[in-house]
């Protein structure tokens, strides 16, 4: 009788499975993160297109090209970034906030973060004078492999057989795509090979500067965000200033000459570029960015071939360059839950 009596407190504390229908989960929602992904790839598409779009015509060689300084642009972003993260450290912590910022530990750390950041926006101008927006992004995704490489050296992180292939076929498309568009017209008469370096010096830069934000961004957690980026803003600010005294063009013909319209747009999209990378990053998984930066490929290509300020018109060879090295990156990308779940499931069978 004794258990009988229990039994109604056991079925009250029986588990059904209803417990936690109502739980809503950390992060943010799945329509938030279809926001973000989109607000990515835009960003990532429009940036190279809007730098495009303010090259001009050169009245002596015929071809287009930046005719404003390169690092004036640059160099404007990096003085509104650093201002700016300080005005925010000052609106949300006062003083005590803003002495954050020369905090001598952190500062030393995201001072050698900026400084390669420096480096790898003094890279994209150099390349993005000689390329198109779409061939820069396009080349962008050798990312993939040169991440796949310092993995691998590093850490001692292999690639499975499939792994590799898919990597190969990324560079193979790549190629293809240069090739095709170098024939067609677009690309100046030929492959630039120093805008190609510059890309993949910059790709190489981007990814350690990936590596060691996201380690050390973690690491000082107790700095807000606007905190850990004016202490990188600062060696940036000051190495892009050195580069621009040895350029023989910002000062020297004046810091705003040949800005136009045009050029003023490359300045608003370096900041958007700046602060959506370190806000929006964080909330995407690795294989949503990559998505979104193949994706970007796509909607370059189509603004290239739709606005009227671009030469680019609408190939069926290109545009199947293009969706092979989407569409190899996606693979790629989607190939690494595979593979581990693969190799978890020959672990099992030994």
């Amino acid at each position: 009788s004794s258990l009988h009596a229990s039994s109604p407190a056991m079925q009250a504390g029986q588990y059904t499975g209803n417990e936690f229908k109502d739980l809503k989960l950390a992060g943010p929602s799945s329509a938030a993160k279809a926001g973000l992904f989109c607000f990515f790839v835009l960003t990532r598409a429009l940036h190279p297109t809007i730098i495009d779009a303010s090259k001009t015509i050169n009245s002596e060689s015929g071809k287009r090209g930046i005719a404003y300084s390169n690092m004036s642009v640059v160099l404007g972003e990096c003085v509104f970034t650093l201002i700016a993260a300080q005005l925010m450290a000052l609106a949300f912590g006062g003083m005590k906030e803003w002495r954050m910022i020369l905090e001598p530990k952190s500062l030393k750390v995201f001072s050698a973060i900026g400084f390669m950041y420096a480096l790898g926006d003094y890279l994209e101008m150099a390349s993005m004078g000689a390329l198109s927006g779409a061939a820069y992004q396009v080349l962008l995704q050798s990312k993939l492999v040169i991440t796949a490489l310092m993995l691998w050296y590093i850490k001692g992180a292999k690639q499975a057989g499939l792994q590799w292939n898919l990597l190969v076929l990324i560079m193979l498309s790549m190629c293809v795509y240069m090739i095709g568009g170098s024939k067609s017209g677009s690309g100046g008469g030929g492959i630039p090979i120093m805008g190609v370096l510059n890309v993949l010096l910059k790709v190489t830069v981007s990814c350690l500067c990936a590596v060691l934000s996201d380690k050390y961004m973690k690491d000082f957690k107790n700095l807000p965000f606007y905190v850990q980026l004016a202490q990188m803003k600062i060696a940036w600010t000051i190495t892009i200033l050195m580069i621009s005294f040895a350029d023989g063009a910002t000062w020297q013909n004046g810091f705003f000459d040949g800005w136009t319209p045009a050029a003023c747009g490359v300045f608003t999209s370096f900041i958007i570029k700046c602060w959506s990378t370190m806000a929006i990053l964080s909330m995407l998984d690795s294989v949503l960015k990559n998505i979104g930066e193949a994706s970007a490929v796509l909607v370059i290509y189509f603004m290239n071939v739709c606005l009227p300020m671009f030469p680019d018109k609408f190939e069926v060879p290109s545009f199947l360059a293009v969706m092979v090295v989407i569409l190899s990156v996606t693979a790629y990308v989607g190939s690494k839950s595979v593979v581990e779940k693969a190799a978890l499931y020959d672990k099992l069978q030994k």
